[in-house]
């Protein structure tokens, strides 16, 4: 099976990214960006990102997740602590995000480290989720080899009789994710790929380093 894709091509040039344009803390930036690419029709799920971590294997391994709430202190997300990414986090805490909204012609790449948040923002999540979310939290032994979908979904068929009209807790081994960036570089798309990058890298003493890279 062969396809040459080699002949495709598009042409970047909706927007720009300059220097002056950006503010002294990455974050201000990153909220313009997010909060552009999540009124937007042309971008679906702007909080969709793709999480990278470092595998138990030696391999990398990407994945998108959902972002669910981003502060001065950095990336929140949500997910099972004995997952493949959780034990690969556990293994070795430094992460990366990305973020690409085709139809702004925008990327955003977040280099940092990631800590598990305090249980009580997690119980307070949680407590947020739909029922059926919750259940699902419990029903599946995620990144675990399973015999079939019917296991799947007799295990949650199982919980749904178990927990009928009570109150749902919180898995211990599901909670949240905070990732600090010590990086972040913001990738605007530009005419004959001469591509606007902007990268902010954290320094000693807690101020950003902006420079521009080479597209």
């Amino acid at each position: 099976m062969s396809n040459d894709l080699s002949k495709q091509r598009k042409t970047y040039q909706k927007q720009a990214l300059l220097e002056r344009n950006c503010p002294e803390n990455p974050m201000e930036l990153f909220q313009k960006w997010f909060l552009t690419a999540h009124e937007t029709e042309m971008v679906d799920e702007a909080n969709a990102m793709t999480v990278s971590t470092i595998g138990l294997d030696g391999f990398p391994k990407n994945r998108v997740v959902l972002l669910k709430k981003y502060t001065w202190e950095g990336f929140i997300f949500y997910t099972n602590y004995q997952s493949e990414k959780g034990k690969a986090i556990a293994a070795n805490n430094n992460i990366c995000l990305s973020f690409f909204w085709a139809g702004l012609e925008q990327q955003i790449i977040i280099k940092g480290t990631v800590e598990k948040l305090a249980e009580n923002l997690s119980d307070g999540y949680f407590e947020s989720r739909p029922d059926g979310s919750k259940l699902g939290a419990w029903a599946s032994n995620q990144s675990e080899v399973v015999a079939s979908r019917d296991v799947l979904d007799n295990n949650l068929i199982s919980l749904e009789k178990k927990h009928k009209d009570k109150e749902i807790p919180r898995p211990k081994h599901w909670g949240g994710y905070l990732v600090k960036p010590i990086s972040i570089e913001f990738w605007q798309g530009r005419p004959n790929r001469m591509h606007d990058r902007i990268r902010y890298s954290l320094q000693k003493d807690f101020s950003w380093k902006i420079e521009r890279l080479a597209p």
